[in-house]
């Protein structure tokens, strides 16, 4: 499939989403920067999230335990402080034509996706928690847009359930799933990046990986692993209040991130198999051809006590000595010559 001019899938280059998120904590400016980083570090798009606090929280609702930490306890008041307008985002969205990075943004609601539209998104990114929110998931097939739907916390019921809403309602051919494990940040030994080829296997569908952990090698392992896309959490300031800056990459990690999985993409290569034009050289002098172990007279025949092979190539090589031996030499020849086949009849 394609993201705006870019093919997204598996031979693809892997696409890679900077998560801005909401570490612009509600400042414009702040997420400008973001952008301008994201665009800097090499990302094929920067992500934010679209939401109205009072719809996607209820009053009572708390914050999980990685948000605790951050003295962050009603999750209402703390996402009420991460809200960008609509005129925020027209501006966001203007910059990243300028930066010319693709401008994504995650909605939490059929209302989120309302506001989201008009700013000519290229694709839609659906969070791990909305797997089972079958009103937004329908609306968002509506779009007829790519969709990015990452993994996290749910069972695999859930995710076939969602899988054949997808196909029912239309986007079951421009999908991509993430994998993701839904731990802020994730020890690198809960990554289980196995699990992005087990998507791919169970669904038939192009998938990658939502990026928690705090490493900047994880891109590339994934993109080892089969990943066709990644996310990561990228901050301005990791020490800043907000929820996520803890877990997120600062400026030259986002950087180092991306250059190790264009570096693991050169390393994967195109997969085909066979001789290839910079192997010649070493071809050429560490193959074997056929020579003689001592001086052997005009007319002797060839048996293979008297040969033996030796490097360089460029001579008759071992898997012709069937075709060697009885043969006749038509010349004389001192030890170690390299047999041609023109010396033989």
């Amino acid at each position: 499939m394609r993201i705006g001019d870019r093919l997204v899938g598996p031979g693809a280059p892997a696409y890679i989403i900077a998560e801005a998120g909401v570490n612009h904590d509600g400042s414009r400016a702040d997420a400008l920067r973001l952008v301008d980083v994201a665009a800097e570090a090499g990302a094929d798009a920067v992500k934010f999230q679209i939401f109205r606090a009072a719809e996607l929280a209820t009053a009572a609702a708390t914050t999980a335990t990685y948000q605790r930490a951050a003295g962050h306890r009603s999750q209402r008041k703390m996402l009420t402080r991460l809200e960008l307008s609509d005129e925020d985002f027209a501006a966001i969205r203007a910059y990243c034509r300028r930066r010319s990075i693709e401008f994504l943004a995650t909605p939490f609601t059929p209302a989120d996706l309302d506001r989201l539209e008009p700013l000519d998104v290229r694709a839609i990114k659906i969070a791990s928690t909305d797997v089972d929110n079958a009103p937004l998931l329908r609306r968002a097939c509506q779009a007829g847009l790519p969709l990015i739907v990452s993994t996290g916390a749910s069972t695999t019921a859930e995710l076939r359930r969602m899988v054949l809403w997808l196909r029912t309602w239309g986007a079951g051919a421009r999908a991509i799933l993430l994998h993701c494990v839904s731990c802020y940040p994730t020890p690198l030994e809960a990554a289980n990046l196995r699990a992005i080829q087990a998507l791919r296997d169970a669904f038939a569908l192009p998938c990658g990986y939502s990026d928690h952990t705090r490493s900047t090698e994880t891109g590339a392992w994934a993109v080892l692993a089969g990943a066709c896309a990644l996310e990561k959490h990228f901050t301005l300031d990791r020490t800043a209040s907000g929820p996520d800056h803890a877990l997120s990459l600062t400026p030259p990690e986002l950087g180092q991130y991306i250059t190790a999985v264009r570096r693991a993409e050169l390393a994967l290569g195109t997969g085909t198999v066979g001789l290839t034009e910079l192997e010649f050289d070493v071809r050429a002098v560490a193959r074997k051809s056929a020579v003689t172990r001592r001086p052997l007279k005009a007319g002797t025949a060839l048996a293979e006590d008297v040969l033996a092979f030796k490097r360089p190539g460029g001579g008759i090589p071992p898997d012709q000595l069937r075709h060697v031996i009885g043969r006749r030499l038509t010349v004389a020849v001192p030890a170690d010559t390299m047999l041609t086949w023109d010396m033989l009849r």
